[in-house]
């Protein structure tokens, strides 16, 4: 049946403006967060924990039981037991991961979110392994969540869209993408201290943070480099010019005693 003339025809679509990158996060972490929910309701608790020390990143299991798969599953876990936890990092992802996908693409929109993801969970690893010199255990606490990817994500916007106007949810205040951004770097850096649960754990999300910004600065440092070494090069061989003028220089002649 043919449409009348001056009416227009609209076409539906429920993806809600997700881009394929994000679409295919969302549905991976949705997919292992409901595997999680189902292990923890039909297979009892002891299913659930193993479940999380085996893909979730125990530093101990990275550095003594070679699951070098953990800082990369890692990313997919979240907590079972409250919602909480996956609904913000994936709203997050899906506010902010479009944009990153919409300029970069999403080859390079994915390479960089694991690629913050899976650095934030090596420092993890670190931070967790350093004690163990010092005659500590090591350590066998899990940290689970997309957290480290978000906060990298979260960087490259305020790099990107450093004017880009948000709102700082629930609290009703405008703000810019940058001062956005500052803020909750400062609230993660004072939860280091002590402020508002597991220290380790923000300094996972301060080292994506810290990842995406060595990644994103990548190029300013190594013009950066390139420049010093340069300059130094021009200062030695102005250095070695001058000594050797210096030793190839002609003697002063005699005053000439003729009279014309």
């Amino acid at each position: 049946m043919g449409s009348r003339s001056g009416i227009r025809n609209y076409r539906f679509s429920f993806n809600f403006f997700l881009t394929p990158g994000v679409q295919w996060l969302l549905i991976a972490n949705v997919a292992v967060y409901i595997l999680e929910i189902l292990l923890q309701t039909f297979s009892g608790t002891s299913a659930y924990t193993w479940f999380v020390l085996m893909f979730g990143l125990v530093p101990s299991g990275v550095t003594h039981g070679l699951r070098i798969w953990q800082p990369f599953t890692y990313l997919f876990l979240h907590d079972a037991s409250t919602i909480w936890h996956i609904l913000t990092n994936m709203f997050v992802l899906y506010m902010f991961g479009r944009e990153l996908e919409l300029a970069w693409g999403r080859n390079r929109f994915l390479q960089y979110y694991f690629l913050t993801g899976v650095g934030a969970g090596l420092i993890n690893v670190i931070v967790k392994t350093v004690p163990v010199f010092w005659g500590h255990s090591p350590s066998d606490t899990p940290t689970i969540g997309a957290s480290g990817a978000i906060f990298g994500v979260l960087l490259a916007c305020a790099i990107l869209f450093p004017d880009r106007q948000v709102v700082m949810f629930p609290l009703p205040i405008k703000m810019s993408m940058r001062t956005f951004v500052i803020a909750m770097t400062v609230l993660e850096f004072l939860g280091t201290f002590g402020l508002g649960g597991d220290n380790i754990s923000h300094l996972c999300h301060l080292g994506g943070m810290l990842v995406g910004y060595i990644y994103l600065r990548r190029g300013s440092f190594l013009y950066s480099v390139r420049n010093t070494v340069t300059d130094w090069k021009m200062q030695r061989n102005k250095k070695r010019f001058q000594v050797y003028m210096n030793k190839h220089k002609d003697p002063p002649s005699r005053p000439d005693r003729w009279v014309n």
